[in-house]
């Protein structure tokens, strides 16, 4: 790998750390960066998602006081993810690659939506929970409701299989189900997302090991461990609008050559 395309998989690692740990959908950056670059989409999802379980850690050890504030809830809704994870990552290494070409556009496609109305999921979540007056503490207290466990097992599916804008996904159905803060939601997010990148990553190394890029692995997780224990300070200098364009306009991009290659292929 020349030195000029290591150091974009390394800027986007370091990128996409960063907005994990807050927005969630870090993968719309490193994934478009991965197929650009020539790796097959399958290849590319195994290396990156492997590479961003270290900046998964890393965002989850920012969180740390918010999770343990949340800890029942997080250890109830954790098998969920951890299986959904299992599953999605068979689908992925099972199905035939031809599969994902056609599946991976329309997953991109939900990713792109969701990012856009993502800060409505959030200001709709403020709201809902601003009419409930319960603290932190009662609130990792209530009852988990089944379609919670339901739904984080479909998107630990999804996540497993395809990993962008899973956080996303999490932050929309806990600001619906959960009635925590927002804080908690996002640490519940970020663990839970980390927990399913690290299932998938345990699949990969056990079923996949001859698809795995290390040196892409490598670079990502670096940069990606820094970006998780920076996101807090860097993502909040940045204008949320500024970041939420640049995740869809690489997102389009991956989008389009994907397309570009199943009409071709």
């Amino acid at each position: 790998m020349e030195f000029w395309r290591e150091a974009l998989v390394f800027l986007g690692g370091l990128w996409a750390g960063t907005i994990n740990t807050i927005v969630g959908s870090g993968s719309l950056v490193t994934f478009p960066i991965l197929v650009a670059l020539g790796y097959s989409p399958v290849n590319s999802i195994i290396s990156n998602a492997m590479g961003l379980v270290a900046g998964g850690f890393s965002g989850a050890y920012g969180y740390r006081r918010e999770a343990v504030s949340a800890k029942r809830t997080l250890l109830r809704l954790l098998p969920a993810s951890l299986v959904g994870g299992l599953v999605g990552a068979f689908l992925l290494l099972h199905l035939p690659e031809t599969v994902f070409g056609i599946v991976a556009p329309i997953l991109i496609v939900i990713a792109i939506f969701l990012v856009i109305f993502q800060p409505r999921l959030s200001a709709w979540a403020k709201a809902r929970q601003s009419l409930e007056h319960i603290t932190p503490e009662e609130a990792d207290h209530q009852k988990v409701p089944m379609i919670l466990y339901v739904l984080t097992f479909l998107i630990g599916v999804y996540g497993g299989y395809f990993t962008a804008a899973q956080g996303v996904l999490l932050m929309g159905v806990l600001g619906i189900f959960f009635h925590g803060t927002l804080q908690q939601s996002n640490a519940i997010k970020v663990v839970l997302s980390l927990v399913v990148n690290l299932v998938a990553a345990v699949a990969y190394l056990l079923f996949a090991f001859d698809r795995i890029n290390w040196l892409v692995v490598l670079l990502i997780a670096v940069g990606s461990t820094i970006g998780g224990f920076l996101g807090a300070g860097i993502g909040r200098r940045m204008k949320p609008a500024v970041l939420r364009v640049v995740i869809v306009l690489l997102g389009v991009m991956a989008l389009i050559n994907m397309i570009s290659k199943l009409v071709n292929g």
